[in-house]
């Protein structure tokens, strides 16, 4: 299980640009990776918007942003056109890294009890050191905390 302050295991994942992202490709950069259950559902796109709409700032700060779900490739790509993320969306369809990062939490969806992520964010510095987490994320207002906190790795 991760912790904070400490160094988050290598990890790789089909990405939307057709190649594979992995974590030790982008040391030297700070990487904020986001959890999210579904493409193109209300909660979803508006964090994916904020995240997009915030973006130059976190380039700014030396940042990477990378969005994860369990979604294939082929719902990540048509999400990312539809909603013009200038960002990469992650496939974890086989659950390894949302397994790594322990964010495969029971929900309740319509009464039945299913198993699904758990929205959440974690900061990785450039070091590939875990500096922050937020779990069970609320979407209004936290891509700006992201960004805050972000902005205080640099000073």
């Amino acid at each position: 299980m991760l912790a904070i302050n400490h160094p988050v295991e290598d990890f790789s994942l089909p990405s939307t640009d057709n190649a594979t992202f992995s974590l030790s490709a982008n040391v030297g950069k700070h990487l904020i990776i986001y959890f999210y259950p579904k493409d193109d559902t209300p909660g979803c796109t508006l964090e994916g918007q904020d995240f997009r709409d915030h973006l130059p700032e976190f380039t700014k700060e030396n940042c990477i942003v990378v969005g994860v779900s369990r979604d294939n490739l082929k719902s990540h790509q048509c999400f990312k056109a539809k909603m013009q993320f200038p960002f990469e969306l992650l496939s974890d369809e086989n659950e390894i890294v949302c397994n790594l990062f322990g964010v495969m939490k029971m929900k309740n969806m319509y009464g039945k009890q299913v198993l699904g992520i758990e929205r959440s964010t974690f900061v990785i510095d450039v070091q590939g050191i875990l500096r922050k987490e937020w779990r069970g994320v609320k979407v209004p207002g936290h891509v700006q905390e992201v960004l805050d906190f972000v902005t205080t790795l640099n000073q």
